[in-house]
């Protein structure tokens, strides 16, 4: 049986601020994998930029590391970790959505290309999320 869809239209925009961070960091960008054409290369590439993907590989090890010591601390930073990672992924949509609506406010026109290439990114994220 099909999932229903909610009636009320949900934006990554929503998603990324739901958590109403008063600071986000700026200095963890993160990254869509630019390839033309959609391939198992494109499946395999990463969502997120390297230097955070790294530093939550960091933190996860040292999550794991102290589950011996303190187990409901570890569950509790392995949820604060995948949220942030959640939150990263999804303000990396936001923002490249916010970049055309300004394109398109001040009058500039986006190219069917450019959104092309948005619904491709936007396709490829969605069969992996599905994949998983």
């Amino acid at each position: 049986m099909p999932y229903p869809i909610e009636s009320e239209q949900l934006t990554t925009a929503d998603l990324a601020n739901a958590a109403n961070s008063p600071a986000r960091e700026e200095d963890a960008s993160v990254g869509f994998n630019e390839k033309s054409h959609l391939s198992e290369e494109e499946h395999a590439g990463p969502l997120l930029a390297s230097d955070f993907s790294d530093d939550m590989r960091k933190r996860w090890e040292t999550i794991q590391t102290g589950f011996v010591d303190d187990p409901r601390v570890s569950v509790q930073q392995a949820d604060e970790l995948v949220a942030a990672a959640i939150k990263k992924l999804a303000e990396s949509f936001a923002d490249a959505r916010s970049q055309m609506e300004a394109d398109w406010s001040k009058g500039k026109d986006v190219s069917t290309e450019d959104l092309r290439q948005a619904l491709r990114r936007y396709r490829t994220f969605f069969q992996r999320l599905l994949a998983v």
